[in-house]
C-alpha cells in the first residue's frame, strides 16, 4: 500500500520540492549572484554601458578571465545571427585595447560610475602592459598581458571587480 501512495504522490512531492526550491539529497543550492548590486543599480549600469560601449548588454555576454600573466575581457553576441552586435562589440573592444594601452580608463569609470580597483596602477604601469584585441566568431576579446607582478595584481583586481559588477559568475581565481 505504501508503494502505491509513493507512486501516486511521489512525483507530485518531487515537483513541489523543485518548484519551492527545496533540496533533494545530493543537490547543491543554486549559486547566488556574486554582485551586491540591486536589480535597479544593475539596470542603470547596463544603460550606462549600452551608451558607452555602443551595444545592448541584454543581447551580449561578457566574460572576464584571470590568467597568470594578466587576463581576458571577452564579449560575444548571444545570437549567432546578430552580425550588428558582433560588429559593435569588435569596434568597442578594438577601441578599449587602444585606450587602455594609452592609460585611458574613462570607459569603465563611465559604465560603473566609479573608478574600478587597480586602475591607478594600470595607468602608472601602462608601458609594461600589453592590450591585444582578438576577433572571435561572435564578438571579440582583449588579451591583457604583462610580466610585472604589481601590474598582474592590478589587472586581477580590475577583472574581479568587473566579474562582480556584471555578475558574470566567472571564476575569481586564476584559470590559466
Amino acid at each position: 500500500m505504501s508503494n502505491r501512495i509513493y507512486m501516486h504522490f511521489g512525483p507530485l512531492v518531487f515537483t513541489i520540492a523543485l518548484a519551492t526550491g527545496l533540496q533533494t539529497p545530493g543537490q547543491q543550492q543554486p549559486k547566488k549572484p556574486d554582485s551586491s548590486m540591486t536589480r535597479e543599480s544593475m539596470e542603470e549600469m547596463n544603460k550606462r554601458g549600452d551608451r558607452v560601449m555602443g551595444f545592448d548588454h541584454m543581447q551580449t555576454t561578457h566574460h572576464f578571465l584571470l590568467a597568470r600573466d594578466g587576463g581576458v575581457i571577452q564579449v560575444e553576441s548571444n545570437d549567432a545571427n546578430d552580425k550588428e552586435s558582433g560588429d559593435q562589440i569588435r569596434s568597442h573592444l578594438r577601441h578599449i585595447a587602444m585606450m587602455f594601452s594609452d592609460g585611458n580608463f574613462n570607459a569603465p569609470m563611465l559604465v560603473h560610475a566609479q573608478n574600478p580597483p587597480g586602475v591607478e596602477v594600470l595607468k602608472q604601469l601602462k608601458a609594461e602592459i600589453t592590450y591585444k584585441f582578438e576577433q572571435t566568431k561572435h564578438g571579440g576579446r582583449v588579451r591583457i598581458t604583462t610580466s610585472n607582478g604589481e601590474a598582474i595584481k592590478a589587472i586581477h583586481e580590475f577583472l574581479r571587480f568587473q566579474i562582480k559588477e556584471h555578475d558574470t559568475r566567472d571564476s575569481l581565481e586564476v584559470v590559466k
